[in-house]
């Protein structure tokens, strides 16, 4: 078990290390588009398009993993279209702890589940925080170690995917930023 939570504790400090590069991406292109004259093209140094190629292999690669996992773990029962399981705020998991000082670990007594997060507005149109089971897999003492690992793992790669689309959002942002009008739309 322990070799298992290891390998997930490697994943995730790999995911973030690429999600640090990512970001660190932007900021080199946002950094350069500032030196260039607005009425100038400088075509991408080298490096960033490798980098920017780098990642969008990891994103393409996690993507198809997160799909598999969709899959297995019968998401598509509660949320039948895949591109709409980003549509969610936020994922989390309720009887396994995902928080660096109890990664893994599930919860004796409670029920293993993951919960998508979304906002809707209440019948006063103030928004308001809705839980949404995703997947309800039984009492965590009944958990095998392969199911909860591929649970973890679903989280963390759909919460990684979700990080690349708001660093496209972003990036859309500042690019209609820099773009020389009158508005900005």
């Amino acid at each position: 078990m322990s070799s298992s939570l290891d390998k997930l504790r490697e994943l995730t400090s790999r995911l973030e290390d690429k999600l640090e590069q990512k970001e660190k991406v932007s900021a080199v292109v946002s950094e350069e588009a500032k030196e260039v004259k607005k009425s100038e093209k400088k075509p991408p140094s080298k490096s960033v398009e490798k980098v920017t190629e780098n990642c969008d292999n990891v994103r393409d690669e996690n993507i198809v993993r997160v799909k598999e996992l969709y899959e297995k773990l019968k998401i598509y029962e509660k949320s039948p279209d895949f591109d709409k399981v980003f549509v969610y705020k936020a994922m989390n998991l309720s009887g396994i702890g995902l928080k660096e000082d109890d990664f893994g670990e599930v919860r004796e007594g409670k029920y293993i589940q993951v919960i998508a997060i979304t906002y809707e507005p209440d019948k006063n149109g103030k928004k308001k925080a809705k839980n949404i089971s995703l997947g309800y897999f039984g009492k965590a003492e009944t958990l095998e170690t392969k199911l909860k690992n591929e649970i973890i793992e679903f989280v963390l790669r759909w919460r990684y995917e979700k990080a690349f689309q708001n660093v496209e959002h972003y990036k859309d942002l500042i690019a209609r930023v820099e773009t020389p009008s009158d508005t900005l739309f």
